[in-house]
């Protein structure tokens, strides 16, 4: 047992900072996604990923595979985006998520190309997949500052928040709140892609904000309650994805991802919130 859990993390320095960061990710990535699929925002997340690729494409053009440079073009580029989607959306007759995807396409494109034209495949691969494996110090202290700003920023955000996912017309009727809300919880959503971004590339760093909370709803529907499921799954998600990368030799990204696809599925089965074991039980009629 010993080995087979705790050893790889005693004996090598670089699987512990693989698990600090990705349990970083876990802690901060969690809550974000359980309010965007509570806000139906869940492939918003997923487009949002994409779009900043191009920006840490630039990043990477000019200054190689710099940790800040990179960081702040997929900041900027996410940002800009998330702009343009919504004023393109206001002004044309094209809903927000149409508007999303568009950019997303091209945004992905751009950003392969960019890649492409001055690196090697291995450079696309760490940019499109990250490379949990190879946190350094200054990779740690970024995850851990987002990580702890987004849980600072909830804190002070969780009311609006929580009263535009249930009432948002009730909220409009009594505070000016919500759209500062909205644009803090969209950059919030930027900045743990921009970190995901690093440990687990730009296609797979939704996948610890969504699968955790889509994995929470099918066990609560309370909100707290579903946020403290998302983060037990994604640090669960995270031990055990590293594990198996370090005993089969497995990317350790993927690994990752499938641990809380595993988890998810297990879940849509048995979870006592709305998972299909649950709706074959006949529910109780009550008579007037």
């Amino acid at each position: 047992m010993y080995d087979a859990l705790i050893s790889p993390f005693i004996e090598f320095a670089f699987m512990r900072r693989a698990l600090v960061g990705a349990i970083a990710l876990a802690l901060s990535g969690a809550p974000i996604g359980v309010f965007l699929m509570l806000r139906r925002m869940s492939l918003t997340g997923d487009a949002m990923a994409h779009a900043i690729l191009p920006g840490a494409a630039v990043g990477y053009l000019f200054a190689g595979l710099s940790l800040t440079a990179m960081t702040l073009g997929g900041l900027a580029a996410g940002m800009a985006v998330a702009i343009l989607a919504g004023i393109v959306s206001r002004a044309t007759s094209l809903r927000e998520d149409a508007t999303m995807a568009a950019f997303y396409l091209v945004s992905l494109a751009l950003g392969v190309t960019l890649v492409s034209a001055k690196g090697s495949n291995i450079d696309l691969l760490h940019v499109l997949f990250g490379s949990v494996l190879a946190l350094d110090d200054d990779a740690l202290f970024l995850l851990a500052g987002i990580s702890s700003v987004t849980l600072a920023a909830l804190a002070l955000l969780y009311r609006p928040l929580t009263l535009e996912c249930v009432d948002p017309g009730f909220l409009r009727s009594v505070s000016r709140a919500g759209p500062y809300a909205h644009l803090s919880f969209l950059g919030l959503v930027v900045l743990n892609l921009v970190g995901g971004f690093h440990a687990l590339g730009t296609l797979l760093a939704v996948g610890v904000m969504m699968l955790p909370a889509a994995t929470a709803r099918l066990w609560s529907a309370d909100i707290t309650i579903m946020i403290g499921v998302a983060m037990l799954t994604g640090v669960m998600s995270s031990v055990g994805g590293l594990l198996t990368s370090y005993h089969f030799s497995l990317p350790a990204g993927p690994a990752i991802i499938l641990w809380a696809g595993a988890v998810y599925a297990v879940s849509l089965a048995v979870g006592p919130a709305g998972g299909i074991l649950s709706n074959l039980v006949p529910r109780r009629h009550y008579a007037a």
